[in-house]
């Protein structure tokens, strides 16, 4: 959109993104969090309000479209990326959100996840990502940790977890990232990304489930243990963290290492992230240790891995022109009938 034409837009403020819907979310539920820090980009992405869609599947998370003023589908399980695919190929100028959770996204949703992924629908997936299953008050879901005791598995989840940004990298997706609710500047820098790029962006956002699965990202989020914890991606800079910014990471062949800056080692021995390199950002994804052993690496979080490739839509409009252009319009009756027959004697 020019910015002659985003000038021409009504002025508007977050509070005309929010409806007089009654919010229905558990008390201190992150979901909050994410709702607003979305309120509050929602004005300066230059899209008219009517122009925005907000699709979701089932779950607490799902409940978006309610609390979203503008146009918005509460869908069904697993099948709000389908719904939102088939809308952006009838209506392609439209900017799409979808809002999904770790269990519809990932379980009965996973299908049609990483078919949406790998088409790249020009699109936005919010998955909210709290490793339970809220709605349906405490099960263990695809991201819940090994030996997790929630009411159906009471004696410890045997599974082994999903990490999603690694099968939103397989599935090669165009844009994948990972925020958090309690950290409202960067939900709201890493949604403004998720907006700009062109194609399907993944986002994964870590949100606390006060009631279910309280605490699970509290080494994430706490002040005491986040900048230990924690390493922020920024494109074209060094991988630093700690408390003291007195810690990096740097490749030793293939596998990373945290190492202490100072006398042995500076910034310049570092790993410099680049959002483009494909090998690295699959190292990243796989940056995803129990944060309660010994040894581990610190969690990413920012823009892991960012390509441009054509979009799903834009191919589908390209075919149908040139379709038309060299064969004129189609033959509706000629297209039902196939093209085998047979004569029966």
């Amino acid at each position: 959109m020019s910015n002659s034409t985003i000038a021409s837009l009504p002025v508007l403020t977050p509070k005309d993104f929010a409806t007089d819907q009654e919010v229905r979310w558990c008390p201190g539920c992150g979901d909050y969090s994410i709702l607003a820090q979305v309120q509050k980009i929602m004005p300066g992405i230059g899209i008219p309000k009517e122009n925005i869609v907000i699709i979701s599947g089932i779950g607490c998370s799902s409940r978006f479209p309610y609390y979203m003023n503008t146009y918005g589908m509460h869908s069904i399980h697993g099948r709000a990326t389908a719904v939102a695919s088939g809308l952006k190929a009838s209506r392609p100028e439209l900017s799409i959100w979808i809002v999904t959770g770790d269990g519809d996204g990932l379980s009965i949703g996973g299908n049609h996840t990483i078919h949406l992924l790998r088409r790249n629908f020009d699109v936005n997936i919010m998955l909210f990502n709290n490793q339970i299953y809220g709605l349906t008050k405490g099960q263990y879901s695809p991201t819940s940790e090994k030996n997790k005791v929630t009411k159906s598995t009471p004696y410890g989840s045997i599974d082994h977890p999903f990490n999603p940004l690694a099968v939103a990298m397989g599935a090669d997706a165009t844009f994948i990232a990972r925020s958090m609710d309690r950290d409202p500047k960067h939900l709201q820098d890493t949604l403004k990304r998720c907006h700009e790029h062109k194609g399907a962006s993944f986002l994964e956002i870590y949100q606390n489930c006060n009631i279910f699965n309280d605490g699970a990202f509290e080494i994430f989020t706490e002040k005491s243990s986040k900048p230990e914890e924690v390493l922020f991606l920024e494109h074209g800079k060094p991988l630093v963290f700690g408390a003291q910014r007195n810690k990096g990471i740097r490749i030793d062949g293939f596998r990373p290492t945290v190492v202490e800056l100072g006398a042995s080692y500076s910034t310049d021995d570092l790993w410099v992230h680049d959002e483009k390199d494909f090998y690295k950002a699959q190292i990243l994804v796989r940056m995803f240790d129990d944060p309660r052993t010994e040894g581990h690496l610190p969690r990413p979080f920012g823009v892991f891995y960012e390509s441009d490739r054509a979009c799903y839509e834009d191919v589908m409009a390209m075919q149908i022109e040139e379709t038309i252009a060299t064969k004129g319009k189609g033959d509706l009756d000629k297209l039902l009938r196939g093209r085998e027959t047979w004569t029966i004697l």
